[in-house]
């Protein structure tokens, strides 16, 4: 039975553009496009996890975040419980610290990104909060 691995999503907007990273070779679902976040550890809340992991991921200060979407996804080898929150008050620029690519991209344009399959109803939620 495969462990539920609990993870903090940030969906970072400004205006009708998202922030994305692309995985890293070497990790699991390598070379796919992604909201930033990580894992959430165990003497942290989901909160202190996205602010944690949006700093050591792109450098920026979290000043204000809101729910957008919880999802659960089985990918056979790992389960995954995401909880998603966009981000719309930060501070700094946004920039990959790890080496991996990035991109701002218009929300109208998610639907054209290869994302690992629990991120398509993220993507569903995005698109839905900004058109309707």
């Amino acid at each position: 039975m495969s462990k539920l691995v609990h993870v903090a999503v940030g969906v970072i907007c400004r205006e009708q553009e998202t922030f994305l990273t692309r995985r890293l070779e070497g990790t699991h679902m390598a070379g796919k496009w992604e909201f930033p976040g990580g894992k959430v550890e165990s003497d942290e809340t989901v909160a202190q996890a996205l602010s944690r992991e949006l700093k050591e991921e792109v450098g920026i200060d979290v000043l204000a975040c809101s729910p957008l979407i919880n999802i659960e996804h089985d990918y056979g080898v790992k389960k995954v419980l995401l909880e998603v929150f966009l981000v719309d008050q930060f501070q700094g620029e946004p920039e990959a610290q790890e080496g991996q690519e990035q991109q701002w991209l218009d929300v109208s344009a998610l639907s054209d990104v290869d994302f690992p399959d629990a991120n398509l109803e993220i993507v569903e939620k995005v698109k839905q909060y900004f058109f309707g």
